[in-house]
């Protein structure tokens, strides 16, 4: 196990890919203009596909550390002051592990 968010994050990908998942779905990470990062992961075809997910705000009125995250029916999504990606990494690692078959 690492502590490293990205690295984590690259595992966790690497292991939904099967040939079909990675072409329809996936992960992507993109910038706000606040400024600021969104992460949004496809559920679909995963072990996560029908865990809910209660909706973490974080500091959500900071200007610069802050975060929100939440699911829809599909996808896990999160958006982030610009030094706070790995933290929103950090929450949806938390979900995943916490939800793994034991």
């Amino acid at each position: 196990m690492t502590d490293d968010a990205l690295k984590w994050l690259e595992d966790w990908y690497s292991d939904q890919c099967d040939g079909d998942w990675e072409h329809q779905n996936g992960i992507d990470i993109g910038n706000i203009d606040n400024p600021g990062w969104t992460l949004k992961v496809d559920l679909t075809g995963t072990s996560l596909e029908n865990i809910p997910f209660e909706e973490v705000l974080h500091n959500y009125d900071d200007e610069v550390f802050w975060w929100r995250c939440w699911r829809d029916a599909r996808e896990f999504h999160a958006v982030c002051g610009a030094r706070n990606l790995r933290s929103v990494i950090g929450v949806f690692r938390t979900w995943v592990e916490a939800n793994q078959p034991k």
